[in-house]
């Protein structure tokens, strides 16, 4: 026997009315919201709370949550600190905020940038004061800790045992093994007295998985073993056109990027190698500070988390911002986890909801949509809203998996879970960050566009490269077409197990690289836990989110905007940074200040890399304009629409920097990845971030894997038909955006 038997709610809770009324009085003395606070919002909870009248909160378990992992009941007193009461407002405040978003980046209306605060936002847009008590005071009845009410009233910071989460929400706490690892989650999906169904959207989390970095170490040798050409600052700068900004002052200055982490990063001297090995030292305006920050009220929720396993990913955010960005104040934000809340999470709400919200937040982790449950995309998709409201220009890494985000564990492995994208990127009030690779070595050109010896500060290349989707796997055209494949699925393809099974074509059946698709999860629950399905939707197309190529299904859809990401693994290049951690499996090499070279230093791939670039290109574009911008998207999609029209841009092709190409024009904004260039065998696309998959030793037959033969097929948008997902094409597309970005231009032009 793996436990007790999960208690029947309905049928054993009691009414707890004369508790509810206690609490609430409690609640009012407590005073969470502004006690001068207009009832300007209409109160969702009509009815009086009774527990013996339940409603479910679908689309909340963890798939990991099984029969298999199981290992019986956690402890009653197993303490799950900080959860997350993720509350919603009327459908009607809803609407009027979203409208006022657009409003507030409209140049033609008199809203424009008129950015709110967090009283205005709680006052005005937040739920309505009696139904925030009468959650409270629910909570407290049960013999919960309410710690405070965050980000304008939407969220409310609570503690409990094991036993009250039982006893509350219906939801029984398990203990789990993992692949051998120790985790606790929910095994049913929690319920709440129907009163208060209006007002509750969820619990953002009972468990506690950790989300992913968005980055990927490279193996020690490439699986094509090119000559490697890492990326240094100063091959950003060359590569994507920053040095005309730098040259002219817009460095930075004055402004801060706050990366928010779950850990510190593992020594800040690293920082300064990095700045002094490559050239940064000379912009004395920069600066790397820690903060732990709390929140504008309540109990404090924010504990120093020190250094844990994910300091490498705060090591390059802080480094590669700073490269981006050299003048700039680079913020680490940290929390610790909880066993429930991730300590990123807690450090971007506790910011926002503080009385000087940050113009400008990097976030490199990941889960995908259908795995994260409903309220944790919700719980997201809240904060990012109320910081583009504020003003805030908000940054996240679209995954590093292809279009099998819902399957990062499987590394090196066919995605056997389907298509998804990264429920943390999904929402309409980040940009979403893309990744590409370079296709030089594939074209045998490297000498075109590096140089044979590096500068004092080590960059080597010499202008614009051009750029495919940042693809690792047997999937990738490309890859199929350099290795002889006519195709990429069925046994005679790049991805099948006959091939495979031979040699090293194994290390190309994966799904390693940029991610992105349609918001296809964000509600709903899947009719399998952590595949789309079932009641799934996506998130709503945002209003801005029109372009060519962007296709009219309704959803908001991913990346924004792409940079390099590659991690080197096929051909050659990654970024370099300085991660002296040289602990088991840690990731690190030793790179102190006179010590060895960078070229032993770390180097890896990933849009965790992509994500602070742009939080950095946007410090740029905030000092220039002299103010804060919000949504970056609004401005990106409405210059994209100019440049690219109704048929795209020839001119800002990515293909005409090939060496027999015109080259790109000197204008362009933004540079269209086709992936289309001349062959022996004609024009081809070769741009994909489609990935392998199987439906062999899985319960679910995938109705987006194309497998004809063989144990090995390709995502597709039909099981029945090659529709890989998802090509490059003119303008937007799935792969990569709307492109990468000429810097210069995309400044100057804001």
């Amino acid at each position: 026997m793996k436990g007790i038997k999960t208690p029947q709610p309905d049928a054993m809770v009691q009414a707890r009315s004369s508790a509810v009324v206690f609490a609430l009085a409690l609640a009012a003395l407590i005073g969470f919201a502004p006690a001068a606070m207009a009832q300007a919002v209409r109160p969702l909870v009509t009815q009086s709370v009774d527990d013996r009248q339940t409603v479910e909160l679908p689309g909340n378990l963890r798939p990991e949550a099984n029969a298999d992992n199981d290992r019986g009941p956690a402890a009653d007193t197993l303490l799950l600190a900080h959860m997350q009461l993720l509350l919603r407002r009327p459908a009607e405040t809803e609407a009027a905020l979203v409208d006022l978003i657009d409003r507030l980046h409209d140049q033609n209306s008199p809203d424009f940038h008129q950015w709110l605060d967090g009283k205005r936002l709680r006052s005005e847009f937040g739920p309505a004061q009696s139904d925030v008590d009468a959650v409270t005071a629910w909570l407290a009845s049960h013999g919960m800790i309410v710690h405070g009410v965050r980000v304008s009233g939407m969220v409310i910071d609570f503690s409990g045992t094991a036993a009250q989460v039982r006893d509350a929400f219906h939801a029984e706490i398990h203990a789990l093994d993992v692949h051998g690892t120790p985790r606790i989650a929910n095994m049913s999906n929690p319920r709440i007295p129907a009163a208060l169904a209006g007002v509750v959207n969820g619990v953002v989390a009972l468990h506690d998985f950790p989300a992913q970095p968005q980055y990927t170490e490279p193996v020690d040798a490439g699986f094509l073993d090119f000559p490697g050409y890492a990326l240094v600052p100063g091959d950003l700068w060359t590569i994507y056109n920053f040095n005309p900004l730098l040259t002219a002052g817009i460095t930075g200055k004055g402004q801060t990027i706050v990366v928010v982490e779950d850990t510190n990063v593992y020594d800040t001297a690293d920082w300064t190698t990095f700045r002094t090995y490559f050239g940064l030292t000379g912009y004395t305006g920069g600066s790397l500070t820690q903060v732990h920050p709390a929140p504008a009220s309540g109990t404090n929720n924010c504990s120093n988390p020190g250094v844990t396993g994910d300091a490498g990913e705060a090591t390059l955010d802080t480094e590669w911002a700073s490269a981006a960005a050299p003048d700039a104040a680079i913020v680490l934000a940290s929390c610790a986890d909880t066993n429930t809340t991730y300590g990123f999470l807690t450090a971007a709400e506790n910011l926002i909801d503080s009385s000087s919200p940050p113009a400008i937040v990097s976030m490199s982790y990941g889960v995908c949509e259908a795995v994260q449950g409903a309220a944790a995309n919700a719980a997201f998709n809240t904060v990012f809203q109320a910081g583009v409201a504020e003003g805030t220009s908000i940054f996240v890494s679209a995954g590093d998996q292809l279009t099998g985000p819902c399957n990062f564990d499987l590394s090196k492995a066919a995605v056997t879970d389907g298509l998804g994208v990264n429920g943390m990127a999904s929402t309409p009030y980040n940009v979403a960050a893309g990744g590409t690779d370079f296709t030089d070595a594939a074209s045998g050109d490297q000498s075109t566009y590096w140089s044979s010896s590096n500068s004092s500060a080590y960059e080597s290349a010499l202008k614009y490269i051009p750029e495919v989707p940042w693809n690792n796997s047997c999937a990738s055209p490309l890859v199929s077409y350099y290795l002889g494949f006519a195709t990429t699925y069925g046994s005679a393809g790049s991805c099948s197990t006959a091939y495979a099974d031979g040699g090293t074509a194994l290390d190309f059946v994966n799904n390693s690289g940029g991610s992105g698709g349609p918001s296809a999860c964000a509600t709903g629950t899947p009719k399998k836990p952590g595949v789309v399905g079932g009641t799934c939707k996506g998130w709503p197309k945002p209003s801005w989110q029109k372009l060519v190529g962007n296709p009219a299904d309704g959803v908001r859809d991913l990346p924004d905007v792409s940079l390099f990401a590659s991690n080197g693994n096929v051909w050659g290049h990654a970024y370099v940074y300085c991660y002296s951690n040289t602990a088991a499996n840690s990731g690190g090499k030793p790179c102190s200040v006179g010590g060895p070279a960078p070229y032993t230093w770390s180097a890896a791939g990933g849009t965790s890399f992509v994500s602070p670039i742009l939080a950095g290109i946007q410090a740029l574009v905030n000092q220039k304009k002299g103010a804060a911008q919000g949504n970056p998207n609004t401005v990106y999609y409405a210059l994209a629409k100019t440049e690219y029209g109704k048929k795209g841009s020839t001119t800002c092709d990515s293909s005409n920097a090939v060496p027999s190409g015109a080259g790109v024009g000197a204008s362009c904004i933004f540079i269209d990845i086709t992936g289309v260039y001349n062959s022996a065998k004609g024009a081809m696309n070769f741009g994909s971030n489609d990935a392998p998959c199987t439906n062999v030793g899985t319960s679910a037959v995938l109705n987006d894997c194309y497998r004809p033969s063989g144990e090995i097929g390709v995502l597709s948008k039909s099981k029945n038909a090659y529709d890989p997902t998802y090509p490059t094409a003119t303008g937007w597309d799935f792969a990569t955006g709307i492109g990468s970005i000429n810097v210069t231009n995309l400044v100057d032009h804001w």
